[in-house]
């Protein structure tokens, strides 16, 4: 396997392993701030708290770079473009007939490369 072809590999790998992690933290805070105030505002919390430090890992455990001011507004450009591209296509598939259950699965089967891609360019 050439040399790039196993950078690109181990930076996908890394990418969802910081990807499971932040959503880890996201939820650990979410059950840990709702016991004291409104369910919302604790995932609104979370959802914050772990977007920083998703941006923190990516930058330095996935794409191995410093983490910078314009690589930050790059990120939650990134992030914003998934955002909208989720909802979107969720919206798309609901009106085609798929169950709502089952809606996000192909959603995310098409805007998690397509972030990882966005997110890439961000740091390259």
């Amino acid at each position: 396997m050439r040399k790039i072809e196993k950078k690109t590999i181990g930076e996908v790998v890394r990418f969802c392993i910081v990807g499971v992690v932040a959503t880890i933290i996201h939820y650990a805070i979410y059950l840990l701030l709702k016991q004291w105030i409104i369910h919302v505002v604790a995932f609104a919390v979370g959802y914050v708290l772990s977007f920083i430090a998703n941006f923190f890992m990516t930058a330095r455990f996935t794409f191995k770079k410093n983490a910078t001011a314009k690589k930050g507004v790059g990120f939650i450009a990134a992030h914003t473009v998934n955002f909208f591209l989720q909802t979107s296509l969720l919206q798309i598939f609901l009106w085609l007939g798929i169950n709502e259950n089952y809606a996000p699965v192909p959603v995310y089967c098409i805007a998690v490369p397509v972030n990882f891609l966005l997110v890439r360019l961000v740091f390259k």
